[in-house]
């Protein structure tokens, strides 16, 4: 879309863009060409229904162009707006960030229901990333208080502007660091959502996630479990008797990760369904008592 295309109206602008989203390889290729059109124009997409003959000003056609040119090259939509909601708070998202996803808000729903009504909670989360969960969480149980680890600075940074942009910033502390390094506290609640696709399996990934969202995030080793086991073996000098761990995992790995626990330190894992009821979120108490 060069500067011939300036006097485009809403209805060819979306047109042209369907087409070469179509052509990309887009999922969604109509809805996505609204969305990229409705924020060069700032606009809600009922302006675009409504209005179907406004004329694009110059620079809301350059502005236009330039978004649809990252998109047909794959780069996710939540990176070239910046944004994306996740239950039903506003995070802002970069590369360094994992993109929130709609299964693990049921990890958020787990974790309110566990130390909701505790008498000031705590919890740690393991690889914080954007502040998703840790922060939706808090906006939930006031009384709570979190600790958020990431091993990339980037990350804790994307964080720290979510937790001041949605005032829990006094409530979650953030700290670099590689698991539970360097933690020696007692915590409620341990959730996670960490790195867990086997590297074979990365280069058979969506394009908008293998090219653009951060590997650190998304690698789980070889078996895909390498973070999960590290989690599993460590969290039991972190948490409290009877403190929980929650945490997500591979739509198809919930027998390999139910082996991982330990009977004489763990309570029996239960696997909690996502959306599409896959077993998508760990969840296993801490004994009380343990053999020694």
């Amino acid at each position: 879309m060069s500067g011939s295309r300036a006097n485009m109206n809403v209805a060819e602008a979306v047109g042209s863009a369907t087409e070469a989203l179509t052509g990309s390889g887009v999922a969604e290729p109509a809805k996505e060409a609204r969305s990229l059109l409705a924020f060069a124009l700032t606009c809600d997409a009922s302006f675009l229904i409504a209005h179907p003959e406004y004329n694009l000003t110059d620079k809301e056609a350059a502005d236009f162009a330039a978004y649809l040119e990252r998109r047909t090259e794959r780069e996710p939509f939540q990176y070239i707006t910046g944004r994306q909601e996740f239950y039903g708070l506003d995070f802002l998202v970069t590369p360094d960030v994992l993109i929130p996803r709609p299964e693990t808000e049921t990890l958020v729903e787990d974790a309110i229901e566990v130390i909701g009504k505790a008498h000031s909670p705590r919890i740690c989360e393991i690889g914080v990333g954007s502040g998703c969960i840790s922060i939706a969480v808090l906006k939930n149980v006031p009384a709570a208080n979190s600790l958020g680890i990431d091993i990339s600075d980037a990350a804790l940074a994307i964080a720290q502007r979510n937790a001041e942009m949605h005032d829990v910033a006094d409530r979650l502390t953030l700290r670099t660091g590689d698991i539970f390094d360097g933690i020696t506290d007692s915590f409620d609640l341990i959730v996670s959502n960490p790195p867990y696709v086997p590297a074979k399996d990365i280069a058979s990934l969506q394009a908008e996630v293998r090219d653009f969202e951060p590997r650190l995030a998304l690698e789980g080793g070889d078996s895909g479990l390498d973070l999960v086991e590290r989690i599993i073996s460590d969290a039991p000098a972190r948490l409290k008797p009877s403190g929980t761990l929650l945490m997500e995992i591979g739509f198809d790995q919930s027998t390999k990760v139910g082996q991982l626990f330990d009977s004489s330190i763990w309570a029996k894992p239960e696997f909690l369904p996502d959306l599409q009821g896959f077993p998508r979120i760990a969840k296993v108490i801490l004994r009380q008592t343990r053999a020694i």
